[in-house]
């Protein structure tokens, strides 16, 4: 009799414990963020995944690129996300982060203040602050 190994859950980029349970459903369209705190993790797990249509998607209309949101080959890759702090009221809310990423071998960070408005029961990025 053997005995099957189990693997262990995949890490989510953004930090949390199993990406299988908790960006991926968004990533997927199996899920819709209920809170603008999810909705940023998951984008900073779409730009870490590389998933642009995902990023276009939950990107406020009016202020949404028309062009490219993720350079291809950029030499960028994120390596950790921390929360700062979040608030939320009624339909607006923010969130406060680093992002570190590392870029043609040096290590760099985003610190953002994110704003984020809810249309129809859907949170989406707005736009942000950057320090």
């Amino acid at each position: 009799m053997s005995k099957k190994k189990t693997s262990a859950p995949q890490p989510c980029p953004c930090g949390n414990p199993s990406f299988e349970t908790c960006c991926k459903p968004y990533l997927t369209g199996e899920a819709t963020a209920g809170d603008a705190l999810s909705l940023m993790r998951s984008r900073y797990s779409a730009y870490v995944t590389e998933n642009e249509d995902y990023l276009r998607e939950t990107w406020a209309e009016e202020n949404r690129p028309s062009g490219t949101i993720i350079e291809k080959n950029s030499h960028l890759k994120w390596v950790g996300l921390k929360i700062i702090g979040h608030q939320e009221h009624e339909d607006r809310a923010t969130v406060e982060f680093i992002a570190q990423y590392k870029q043609n071998g040096r290590m760099q960070k985003l610190h953002e203040i994110s704003r984020f408005i809810r249309k129809d029961a859907q949170w989406y990025y707005f736009d942000g602050t950057y320090f």
